[in-house]
């Protein structure tokens, strides 16, 4: 049976770009669109024709195991998620691992009891993960989204460390930012690695010399975040930053907090951007300059890929990389 990996290599395009002609999830040339759908026809490939025979042979259920009520972005990825289900006539059975190991893996083993055909994981930062290792011994078809594992697994992420180079170059060539801190994520996940290099090759590029100290974690929390930040200001005065950058949403909104507290003017005294876009940023004063996950497509990727891991269980693991949109707006200094 034909797969969409064998569809991207007759139409000379990428797995995403056949991703969103099949999905809809982003705007595609019409002349790409016509070699899509002639290298479909070509090979035989018949859209959702993989969905119905696993609805129609299996419990046509997808679980998903991922830390959503606390962070906006997960619960987003998740509806995302679910739509793309939808769209394949599959159900989605959702259980929520609050980025605890040992509830990871409690879901992870309850999912697989249930019998779903397969499960879509956003994986903790524990360095000995039991969960993969139970969906790897048990041969369960999974996927790992947002946070990727050098494991054998299929995977769907962003290009993180050139997207937050992109961010950080922003506030260097728009603005002329030199002193820029960075409130990092959770230590242990591999968003927050990759996110840390972005930051320091943007300021390689520019020839600034990194400085440790402004390098802070703010544990991907609120709190954690605002406590970073007033450790940022709180460093002597040639030595604070003038531009902050947030490793995520959550820490974001901490830093934006932890400035108005100190009566910090955004962005006259002290720019703001951040990783992760979400549906107030706008409506923030000053509104916040981010870099915006393509959340549609991470989950129509992320089913499609698990679709075809259930169908062809001896495939090769493919890893997909998609591209972030930098959304400027006013916390960093722009009008």
């Amino acid at each position: 049976m034909a797969t969409m990996e064998d569809v991207a290599r007759a139409a000379d395009v990428s797995l995403s770009t056949v991703s969103h002609v099949l999905n809809g999830t982003r705007k595609v040339s019409p002349k790409t669109v016509a070699a899509v759908n002639a290298a479909m026809q070509q090979i035989g490939y018949v859209p959702n024709m993989l969905a119905r025979a696993l609805a129609g042979s299996s419990s046509g259920t997808i679980g998903v195991a991922i830390s959503a009520f606390t962070n906006h972005y997960f619960s987003e990825t998740v509806r995302a998620i679910e739509a793309a289900c939808t769209r394949h006539g599959l159900m989605m059975l959702f259980s929520d691992t609050h980025d605890d190991p040992a509830q990871e893996l409690k879901v992870v083993q309850n999912l697989h009891q249930r019998r779903v055909d397969g499960i879509v994981l956003a994986p903790s930062g524990d360095p000995h993960n039991r969960a993969l290792e139970y969906l790897n011994s048990n041969k369960i078809a999974s996927v790992l989204v947002d946070r990727m594992s050098p494991q054998p697994f299929d995977q769907v992420g962003v290009e993180n460390t050139e997207a937050t180079a992109q961010l950080v170059h922003h506030l260097i060539a728009a603005h002329g930012h030199r002193r820029i801190g960075f409130i990092a994520g959770a230590p242990g996940l591999s968003t927050t690695h990759e996110r840390i290099d972005g930051y320091r090759l943007a300021l390689q590029r520019a020839g600034i010399v990194f400085d440790p100290e402004l390098l802070r974690s703010g544990d991907s929390n609120l709190e954690r975040s605002g406590a970073a930040t007033r450790e940022l200001l709180a460093l002597p005065p040639g030595q604070r930053p003038t531009a902050i950058v947030a490793g995520n949403n959550l820490m974001t909104i901490g830093t934006m907090h932890a400035l108005r507290d100190a009566h910090i003017a955004v962005p006259q005294d002290v720019a703001l951007a951040g990783f992760d876009d979400f549906d107030w940023a706008d409506y923030f004063s000053p509104r916040l300059t981010v870099m915006a996950q393509p959340l549609e497509e991470l989950g129509a990727m992320a089913v499609d890929l698990l679709i075809e891991r259930i169908a062809h269980p001896e495939r090769v693991q493919h890893v997909q990389r998609l591209s972030p949109t930098l959304r400027v707006r006013n916390s960093c200094g722009c009008p």
